[in-house]
């Protein structure tokens, strides 16, 4: 992204956008794939990975709905090697539509090189804070079908031993990891964004 106006490619024809989708979608589920727990920090069922992404370069360098295709199909094709019956996937879209929307959104605003960190900062904090909310609806009643709930709060007190509720435990833990998570997305796209720009305008 240009030090003033963001580096904003041409619109794209059907087939270049489907190829660019899809590479990107191919890139996210190797990441997916190689997802990793993060001692020390939040417990080891909760796991991190990079594959967000490439839906956040899709939304900014092709469009919204390239975005959402990326989070959409890299989470279908996912499915084949689920552990959740499909719950994590559906958790993990849910976030990543709640980062990708409004980042491209507040970044169409002003399309600067400040905005558009501006603009994935609020996406981060967006689908950090809707990250309560999905998992306290749809991912823990599905862990506590085989985990008691008193077993996952015990989990996160061995990091602080003041969680007394799953409400405790996703505000401070799974939030700020979410938070953290897309901010480092972000960061690698505000940094790779204008090369990529300037080779889809050529």
């Amino acid at each position: 992204m240009s030090t003033t106006t963001a580096a904003t490619p041409k619109k794209l024809t059907g087939v270049k956008f489907i190829t660019i989708t899809a590479i990107l979608t191919a890139i996210a589920v190797v990441l997916q794939y190689l997802e990793f727990p993060v001692p020390f920090f939040i417990p080891p069922f909760v796991k991190f990975d990079f594959s967000d992404l490439p839906a956040i370069l899709a939304a900014f360098l092709v469009s919204p709905i390239s975005g959402l295709a990326v989070c959409l199909l890299k989470n279908v094709i996912h499915l084949a090697v689920s552990s959740s019956v499909g719950v994590g996937e559906l958790c993990n879209f849910l976030l990543g539509v709640a980062m990708v929307i409004p980042s491209w959104l507040i970044y169409k605003i002003k399309p600067t090189k400040l905005n558009a960190l501006i603009a994935m900062i609020a996406g981060s904090v967006i689908a950090a804070v809707l990250s309560i909310f999905i998992n306290y609806y749809i991912s823990y009643p599905f862990y506590q079908t085989f985990m008691p709930l008193d077993a996952i709060i015990a989990e996160y007190q061995k990091f602080n031993g003041g969680v007394g509720s799953l409400w405790d435990a996703l505000i401070w833990f799974n939030m700020p990891f979410t938070f953290v998570k897309f901010l480092l997305d972000s960061l690698i796209v505000f940094f790779i964004y204008k090369p990529l720009a300037k080779a889809l305008r050529r």
